[in-house]
């Protein structure tokens, strides 16, 4: 089978997408993971379905796929900036306002002017539930009215971790200086952590002042990647509830920046960065 495919980049998280408007398209697991082989394929931190949308009101659908395990995810903020990027470079649409629903939200995408995309990626959800997140036995430390929460690690240490959902799940861990922070070394142990029944993102956050962070992340499925849109949010949410962070914030990652605004309660929080079309070509699987 050969495909067509686009190779784009938001920040340095790569993708590869593809268009599935005019057909239904299978990929097994194997086929995906091969897609996002840097050696024998395109290469990408994750494959992204532009897929026609069922619901009125809503102009696509969204699905994104893990390059290393080819396992479906819920959500990629970077992978939104880079979907309405390409539905108006194909000419799939004219609007620069485009509503997309994922597995289990809706998202509204803005393309700006001058190239970058604006997303409403909703409100956090702080329920444990809504990670999966089993904290039965934990004594948290409260900071702000905010829950840091005790996650014992292989060598018997403990990390503080604050966690919440961005439609996926995160834990934001703070280090005074994240280029040495121990990202491969514990990010594995908290992505798959036992009391993260469906795993997370492991974010470590280092505050420079209370408007500028730096982050890495190790994400779900994918290890750590060179920037992570639902970590930037996830961990500039969790820095203004402990008090550490101002309401709008330039999130700096090794791959780009990104700016992340948040009202605090239930308001939405809004993501802006690029959205870059690196090459297009066509592969046989």
């Amino acid at each position: 089978m050969k495909l067509r495919f686009t190779k784009m980049h938001g920040a340095g998280n790569d993708f590869v997408v593809l268009d599935a408007t005019r057909g239904p398209l299978s990929l097994s697991n194997e086929q995906l993971r091969r897609l996002a082989d840097r050696r024998f394929g395109v290469g990408a931190d994750q494959i992204l379905f532009v897929e026609p949308s069922q619901t009125p009101g809503v102009d696509f659908r969204y699905r994104i796929f893990n390059g290393i395990d080819g396992d479906e995810v819920e959500h990629c903020g970077n992978g939104a900036r880079c979907f309405v990027r390409y539905v108006h470079e194909h000419g799939l649409t004219d609007k620069r306002r485009v509503r997309v629903e994922t597995v289990n939200a809706r998202l509204d995408l803005h393309l700006q002017d001058d190239g970058r995309v604006t997303v409403d990626m909703g409100p956090p959800r702080f329920a444990h539930a809504d990670l999966p997140f089993d904290a039965s036995g934990l004594t948290p430390r409260t900071v702000n009215g905010f829950e840091l929460w005790p996650l014992a690690l292989a060598d018997g240490d403990a990390v503080e971790v604050a966690v919440l959902s961005m439609g996926n799940p995160h834990a934001v861990r703070r280090v005074e200086d994240v280029a040495h922070a121990p990202v491969g070394l514990e990010g594995p142990q908290i992505e798959g952590h036992e009391r993260f029944a469906k795993r997370v993102n492991a974010g470590f956050l280092q505050v420079v002042d209370p408007g500028h962070v730096k982050l890495r992340v190790y994400e779900r499925g994918a290890g750590e990647t060179l920037a992570c849109g639902t970590g930037a949010c996830a961990a500039v949410v969790a820095g203004i509830r402990l008090g550490w962070l101002d309401a709008a914030v330039e999130v700096e990652t090794r791959g780009g920046a990104v700016r992340i605004e948040w009202a605090g309660g239930h308001s939405p929080v809004l993501m802006t960065g690029p959205a870059v079309t690196v090459f297009e070509g066509e592969i046989e699987l």
